[in-house]
């Protein structure tokens, strides 16, 4: 790491510490033994010391010559396409033509997926022609070094959940405000971060108004003068919409929140995150829709005002497809919300075939995650 470096822990890497990096996660021995698990579970069970050493190196052979960031995410962006090619059948973006392409914006999206929303951004802005944005990612997510340094690699920064006791984690809010500052003022960098932390399981998308106090405790910090609103534009902040038609890891969302409401909590898993990750990748997702906003003003005054736009602009653009409609037309407590105008029967089909696999006690959990974008945009008209 770099001496006065104030982000340093937080951050992530810059092209001189790529080579570094690469070398590590090609002998780190969890990656080898997760790689190999997974691509080749029967060598793996009966050679282990072979199939890691094979592991090692298909790494080493798959990041030759990658001397910087841009050079490793070249890379992520072949499997980005192929991943597209295989588990949707459509993508489209839309907005960012109006966005300034040499200004740096703080995305703000809707947050369904750990690792896809703003992957999906990032391809938009690829095939844009565009830089790709530095990524907020939760500490609760980097739990093994292997997944910091890969994470860190492809442009992510720490956001801090852990730090324990309220001095601490205020201390670590106004680092990650005065990082995020930066990047955007000084870097010339954009950034994305979820309107909220966790996943909206529930298919509900709401700003958390204390992310906006976050962001705003550096510039307010260094200048008792400025307004709320002031910090604000400054930032550039952008609402992002993502909808995705089907949602790989729903039965497993319904299954939280169905313990929730049965038991009063639900334990994860050790490696849960990290599946869910894998799972949302791999997993059909039928057709994504990404739609980019327009940039916040300086007028307003308060936190809850921000994050009420924010919401605003997220549900505006949000992605309506015929699955949300099934879904309120399945619960039957909405019959004046749904629209089956464009409806096909293959959409029909479709929906029927995924819903028949999920267990009886979880559907209405399963079902409420696509009917209540509807619900939303309704309560908002």
């Amino acid at each position: 790491m770099h001496n006065n470096d104030p982000w340093a822990e937080i951050r992530p890497y810059q092209d001189d510490e790529v080579a570094e990096v690469l070398q590590r996660l090609a002998s780190d021995p969890e990656l080898l033994d997760a790689l190999t698990r997974f691509r080749l579970p029967r060598l793996a069970r009966i050679l282990p010391r072979l199939s890691r050493a094979l592991a090692s190196f298909a790494i080493r052979r798959e990041v030759r010559g990658v001397t910087s960031v841009r050079a490793f995410q070249g890379r992520i962006a072949g499997y980005m396409e192929r991943m597209i090619r295989n588990s949707t059948t459509d993508f489209r973006a839309d907005g960012l033509d109006r966005l300034d392409p040499q200004a740096a914006y703080l995305f703000i999206g809707n947050h369904r997926d750990i690792s896809l929303d703003p992957a999906f951004v990032n391809y938009a802005l690829y095939l844009a022609g565009r830089d790709t944005v530095r990524i907020a990612i939760g500490d609760n997510l980097l739990k093994k070094p292997y997944v910091t340094d890969l994470m860190r690699l492809n442009k992510s920064f720490i956001v801090p959940r852990s730090a324990r006791g309220k001095r601490a984690m205020l201390a670590a809010y106004q680092k990650l405000s005065a990082y995020i500052r930066h990047s955007i003022t000084v870097d010339n960098h954009s950034i994305w971060m979820a309107q909220r932390e966790g996943r909206a399981k529930d298919g509900i998308d709401r700003t958390d108004p204390a992310i906006i106090k976050m962001l705003t405790m550096a510039r307010r910090g260094q200048d008792r003068q400025a307004g709320l609103g002031e910090a604000i534009a400054e930032l550039r902040v952008v609402p992002v919409s993502i909808s995705y038609e089907f949602d790989p890891c729903d039965i497993q969302k319904a299954r939280e929140l169905y313990s929730v409401h049965e038991r009063g909590n639900y334990e994860k898993s050790e490696f849960e995150d990290i599946s869910s990750i894998v799972a949302g990748i791999t997993g059909h997702k039928g057709r994504v829709h990404l739609r980019f906003g327009t940039p916040l003003s300086a007028d307003f005054d308060t936190p809850e005002a921000v994050a009420e736009e924010v919401d605003r602009q997220v549900l505006e653009g949000y992605h309506l497809f015929p699955s949300h409609y099934l879904a309120l037309e399945a619960l039957g407590n909405a019959p004046e919300l749904v629209d089956l105008g464009e409806v096909t029967d293959a959409d029909r089909a479709r929906f029927q075939a995924r819903l028949a696999e999920v267990p009886e006690e979880l559907r209405a959990w399963w079902l409420a995650q696509y009917a209540n974008p509807v619900r939303s945009r309704a309560a908002r008209s």
